[in-house]
């Protein structure tokens, strides 16, 4: 965005700006294992982003994050890290709830706005991940526990066991967990009724 770029009214017009960029994104899983960078910020993404770049993403989307939370006249302290080859800034420090709404549906929104916030003043597509109060953590460790549950469930009974309707985030957390317990897994149905489906041996 511009230097002098307007800050969303809200979560929820944040939400609704968001909706196209995050389908139009989800749309591009098709291949298994997902990747939750596949789409706009996979493919077009800079491989091989230095140390300096991703911190300066953090920059960004932080300020982004900042405004955003003056507005709306929330609370919060952010927090700015590079995991691996993302940046990755989180809001703590405070109760934000109805930023996170509905199994993550306004965080992920909020992300896709500060992605774009990155891309209008770098020129390239972030992958950077947004997390508010702690809830991508939560849910990481919550998918994780349930995909070696359910790989084990499997294997007992060699039966197939599709699993809820989750988002692409979701879904690669899942696959990732079968995969760790020597399981194959695929996804099936069409956003956002897209499901894991875990395949017994053989």
């Amino acid at each position: 965005m511009s230097d002098q770029e307007d800050v969303p009214a809200g979560p929820g017009a944040a939400a609704g700006q968001a909706e196209g960029l995050a389908e139009d994104e989800l749309a591009g899983l098709e291949s298994e294992p997902e990747s939750f960078d596949s789409g706009p910020d996979g493919d077009d993404a800079r491989d091989g982003a230095g140390v300096a770049d991703l911190e300066l993403e953090g920059e960004i989307a932080a300020d982004y994050i900042e405004g955003l939370l003056d507005v709306a006249d929330l609370d919060g302290d952010i927090d700015m890290d590079v995991e691996g080859d993302r940046a990755v800034v989180s809001v703590v420090g405070a109760t934000l709830d109805e930023l996170v709404g509905p199994r993550g549906e306004v965080l992920d929104a909020l992300q896709e706005l500060t992605r774009l916030a990155v891309l209008r003043q770098t020129g390239w597509h972030s992958r950077l991940m947004l997390d508010i109060g702690g809830y991508r953590a939560r849910r990481r460790a919550e998918l994780t526990e349930l995909g070696a549950s359910v790989a084990e469930e499997v294997k007992r009974t060699g039966q197939a066991r599709a699993l809820a309707a989750m988002n692409a985030f979701e879904r690669k957390i899942v696959h990732d967990a079968i995969a760790a317990a020597g399981l194959r897994s695929e996804s099936e149905g069409i956003d956002p009724n897209r499901r894991v489906v875990v395949l017994p041996v053989g």
